[in-house]
């Protein structure tokens, strides 16, 4: 699956990085050239350093400016609106969760943490009472959280590797296009899907799809700790949203059908073998480029 692959990750990143500062950058040099890169698209920047050992993400709390621009705006208002002080001890907790969730994702898979590393640049934490967690495409490399009170850390790193698979996708929109139709208009009934999330809901064609994207990640560092709960409670749920996703598929590009039809491969068989190939197999790696007539 492409948008499990690390090099294609890169490379979708590169190609952004590549037209927002004309620069090509090298896989070395990416980090930082994709932080100088969103900067130019965010209201706040993300912090970088010419060290490459020193651009980890900031994590930041209720009171930060990235809190302060979404209640201002709306974004994430489910999560924001009720979030409550918290104090010095539950700050540190929420970081040493945090710092501890990476490293774990690390051990499980060291792709997906390479993918996380790179992607990810601020992580709001905060108490809202609506456990979970989001991202917004108008916000690369932001990552909101309102761990619940039962949170250990895999389950941050859960939330922490499907918000960054949706900066995935975001990047990989902004790159080939996903859709041959702007988002505004995929919210129309005629474009709703099923949601594999939140199941048996119709989404916006978008959404639906990146809900659906975001579990294997998911289900998968739940099969490789040995637990189940995700993959029990999504499998059939994935289904029938890739099934009435494959409804649409002339509203996606060429490239977003790609990407459906290898996530409607992974939902028939479920295989976890598979997954962890594509994480890393370079012949995932490559996109041929758009030519010109």
């Amino acid at each position: 699956m492409h948008f499990m692959n690390l090099g294609h990750t890169y490379e979708n990143t590169a190609r952004m990085v590549t037209a927002l500062n004309n620069k090509v950058p090298s896989a070395e040099e990416l980090l930082v050239e994709y932080r100088k890169a969103i900067n130019t698209l965010r209201p706040l920047p993300a912090h970088y350093s010419d060290d490459k050992n020193n651009n980890h993400a900031a994590i930041r709390f209720e009171d930060s400016d990235w809190a302060d621009y979404c209640l201002k705006h709306g974004i994430f208002a489910h999560i924001f609106d009720g979030a409550t002080p918290s104090d010095q001890a539950t700050r540190n907790r929420w970081r040493a969760n945090v710092t501890a969730a990476l490293s774990h994702i690390q051990e499980v898979s060291p792709g997906l943490y390479r993918m996380v590393r790179l992607l990810v640049t601020d992580i709001v934490v905060l108490n809202s009472g609506a456990d979970g967690g989001g991202s917004a495409s108008r916000m690369l490399g932001v990552v909101v959280m309102s761990p619940g009170p039962e949170w250990e850390v895999p389950q941050y790193a859960e939330c922490l590797t499907h918000e960054a698979m949706h900066l995935n996708l975001f990047v990989a929109d902004m790159v080939y296009g996903t859709f041959t139709l702007p988002s505004v208009e995929l919210e129309a009934d005629e474009h709703r899907a099923l949601s594999a999330v939140k199941i048996g809901q119709l989404r916006p064609l978008d959404k639906a799809f990146h809900a659906a994207a975001v579990t294997v990640p998911l289900m998968y560092l739940q099969h490789q700790r040995g637990t189940t709960t995700l993959i029990d409670l999504y499998t059939e749920s994935l289904r029938d949203a890739c099934a009435d996703l494959a409804t649409h598929r002339s509203v996606f590009t060429e490239y977003g059908a790609m990407l459906l039809d290898e996530l409607c491969g992974f939902a028939a068989n479920i295989d976890f073998t598979h997954v962890a190939e594509t994480i890393t197999d370079p012949a995932y790696a490559g996109y041929r480029p758009a030519v010109a007539a």
